[in-house]
């Protein structure tokens, strides 16, 4: 009887882990982004774009996000975020070089924004609704939703082909998940 409950207790166990796949969380490389639905976790991706994560890390532990305007939403493309002027048109005054990747864009992902120049990204950044297969090798691909892509497709939408929002919706608060205490 003891074995028998021990090679159930065994593939129980294994069952539940077919089940449910975790990843082994790396607090100082996921970020909790909290929207009025709720609570967003993004992935970001060290190994992909290290010098657009130190800088996310750098601007969310200032509260640099904390506030601030989605202010381009087209339905079934992307949320847009990361202007503290709301207008599309502002950042936090650092450029970064591009860090382009063979990773797709695909729903959930996320990367940064930029004007026509490959090394304008600043504090902006997107998250697809959808895939934007046409986004790859040419946007820089930092992070990817985990949980909570729900609460993003509730994020207000924008009207024509700009995606502008009137009224938009905002970065309740954005945190290092390192950072939040236990």
């Amino acid at each position: 009887m003891k074995s028998f409950l021990k090679s159930f207790s065994l593939a129980a166990f294994l069952i539940f882990l077919m089940a449910f796949p975790s990843h082994a969380a790396d607090l100082e490389n996921t970020l909790y982004l909290d929207l009025k639905d709720g609570r967003v976790v993004i992935e970001m991706r060290p190994d992909l774009a290290p010098q657009h994560v130190k800088r996310i890390k750098e601007l969310v532990r200032m509260k640099f996000y904390d506030g601030i305007k989605f202010h381009r939403v087209i339905d079934g493309f992307m949320a847009q975020t990361g202007d503290p002027t709301g207008t599309g048109r502002g950042g936090s005054g650092k450029n970064l070089k591009a860090e382009f990747s063979p990773a797709p864009f695909n729903r959930g992902t996320v990367g940064m924004a930029r004007a026509n120049s490959p090394d304008s990204a600043d504090s902006q950044f997107f998250i697809c609704l959808a895939p934007a297969q046409f986004l790859n090798g040419k946007y820089t691909v930092w992070g990817q939703v985990i949980s909570g892509m729900e609460y993003v497709d509730h994020i207000r939408k924008g009207i024509g082909q700009s995606g502008m929002v009137s009224n938009p919706d905002i970065i309740v608060r954005m945190q290092v998940a390192a950072d939040v205490p236990k």
